[in-house]
């Protein structure tokens, strides 16, 4: 009996993910256009707090490790937007598994939304975060893609919305599977979260996923 090969997603680079799937990037934006049109009125109340979240850690997040990123920025703005519903929550460092192009990928992502009550079931968005430069080793694009593209074999879905972020730098991504094996994704522009007009555009993009791509 043949043995299927393993990779843990912290193990995934650009040539690992290549050797696994085919996929491509594509250059162009409009795609996102839906997504970050949301109508979300953020109030004053909402806006006091992305403010504060601002002051807190302007001066300190290009050097907090990935805990310290994860503690101080990226879970109090996640508490912000909770992340809870009627059929899905948040998981941070909760494992999935399958089998993507005869290959099994597995691991626990830093953060994701999915439905299920005492273990992830269905996952429908994530988050992975680093710390102030992208590690050569691990790099984030390349460990998500690999959770979109299990999630997608979980869900029998053709697309699937994701975010990672770089120290002040948040990205998001989308991911389409075209044909068997083969995928491919775009990636926003890069939102600084110590600028408030782009920390009130990464709130209202995570609040789009909450209400509109949770269900």
């Amino acid at each position: 009996m043949e043995t299927v090969k393993s990779y843990k997603f912290s193990e995934i680079n650009y040539k690992v993910l290549k050797e696994i799937i085919n996929f491509q990037l594509v250059r162009d934006r409009t795609i996102f256009n839906e997504w970050f049109n949301f109508k979300f009125e953020i109030n004053k109340l909402d806006e006091e707090y992305l403010v504060k979240l601002i002051k807190l850690n302007e001066y300190n997040i290009q050097d907090y490790t990935e805990y310290q990123l994860l503690a101080h920025f990226i879970s109090p703005l996640l508490n912000r937007v909770y992340f809870f519903g009627d059929n899905f929550r948040e998981w941070y460092q909760s494992e999935i598994s399958g089998i993507v192009n005869g290959k099994k990928l597995y691991g626990k992502p830093d953060f994701m939304v999915a439905s299920g009550i005492r273990e992830p079931e269905k996952p429908l968005f994530f988050i992975q975060e680093f710390k102030r430069s992208i590690p050569k080793s691990n790099p984030p694009l390349e460990q998500v893609l690999a959770q979109m593209t299990v999630a997608m074999e979980i869900n029998k879905t053709k697309q699937m919305k994701a975010a990672y972020n770089i120290g002040k730098l948040w990205t998001f991504i989308i991911i389409e599977k075209i044909s068997e094996g083969k995928y491919q994704y775009y990636e926003s522009e890069s939102f600084d979260c110590l600028k408030i007009n782009d920390l009130k555009q990464i709130y209202i993009n995570l609040q789009a996923v909450k209400h509109k791509y949770c269900r």
